[in-house]
């Protein structure tokens, strides 16, 4: 790994810790917060244990997880495709996973407590991936992406015919403000949920990184060097496995959160010197940077209602996705 690299995981690890510590100790109500973090350890229900354990603290490591997660998936996605517009969204598993949530809230189990709706979400999500798996069989990446995009299209037609279907205004309204994502209002039993998918999934998408390596020089080339594509054991498996198991666990208790898997990559692929394996880790740590310095400014945003972090992430998403689509067109390609 080449010096570059190295200052920019440093960076960005400073970045996290920097947001990290604004989100956990910024706040309407003033607390000690070591008495605070030693409360809540030893299961005391102050204040400050209560604001700390059960609101801020889920809420970073959430941020971490699920930016980390898109920025990961974004930038495994891009490198198996070879595609600059990939993103985790392309697979349909975000859609399950929104779809499974909103099939939550149009029966009515939202009511029967606070694990229905990421319970719903996760079942919806494994829905999608088991059903990304029998599509895409033996087939390579352009089967890949036709899967991904008929069970997207799939999925969302099945979202506005549930959304068609509800007979509440306000459950309407509930549905579409958990669509625009947010981390607000959940807990570690949030945390718990995703993480099993999440750290999974993880481990398999960073396991492909070699053979995004190899995969640059072209698909013969990669097998001649040893790897397989195709297959149970393939490297295309792994990657719609982990991709499906972490987004749809993050999906899940998160809401639909975009721009953040499709940008990260984006942005730090020049100072990684272009090779995918090297890209793999600033992008989980980009991705955190990024989700939770998105859910800093939700915080101190003066509106009388906060706003959802999908719509953050998509207002600072797009015009630097734009500015990086004009700087390509300069330079005449990707």
């Amino acid at each position: 790994m080449t010096t570059k690299p190295i200052m920019l995981n440093g960076l960005l690890l400073a970045g996290i810790a920097a947001l990290s510590a604004v989100s956990l100790l910024w706040g309407e109500h003033a607390f000690s917060f070591v008495q605070a973090m030693q409360d809540w350890w030893a299961g005391r229900h102050t204040v400050g244990a209560v604001i700390l354990g059960e609101l801020r603290l889920p809420r970073v490591v959430l941020a971490i997880m699920v930016g980390g997660t898109l920025g990961l998936s974004g930038a495994v996605l891009q490198g198996y495709l070879r595609n600059p517009l990939a993103d985790p969204g392309l697979l349909g598993v975000s859609g399950g996973a929104a779809l499974g949530a909103v099939c939550v809230f149009y029966t009515g189990l939202a009511q029967l407590g606070l694990a229905m709706l990421p319970l719903g979400g996760l079942l919806g999500a494994v829905g999608a991936a088991a059903m990304l798996v029998l599509l895409v069989g033996q087939g390579g990446a352009l089967v890949l992406l036709l899967a991904g995009a008929a069970l997207s299209s799939f999925t969302a037609a099945l979202t506005a015919l549930v959304l068609n279907l509800v007979p509440s205004p306000y459950a309407s309204f509930e549905i579409m403000r958990w669509l625009m994502g947010s981390l607000t209002d959940r807990t570690l039993l949030d945390v718990l949920l995703a993480l099993p998918g999440v750290c999974l999934g993880t481990v398999l998408m960073a396991s492909s990184g070699r053979a995004l390596d190899a995969l640059t020089l072209g698909d013969d080339v990669a097998t001649t060097l040893g790897f397989r594509l195709q297959g149970v054991t393939g490297v295309q498996m792994r990657i719609v496995l982990g991709t499906s198991l972490a987004v749809g666990s993050c999906v899940a208790v998160s809401g639909a959160i975009g721009f953040v898997g499709l940008v990260v990559p984006h942005v730090l692929r020049a100072v990684t010197g272009h090779r995918p394996s090297r890209l793999l880790l600033p992008a989980f740590l980009g991705g955190a940077v990024l989700l939770l310095g998105a859910d800093v400014l939700v915080r101190l945003a003066a509106t009388h209602k906060e706003l959802q972090i999908g719509v953050v992430t998509a207002l600072i998403g797009a015009p630097v996705f734009f500015h990086r689509v004009i700087q390509f067109r300069k330079r005449g390609g990707f």
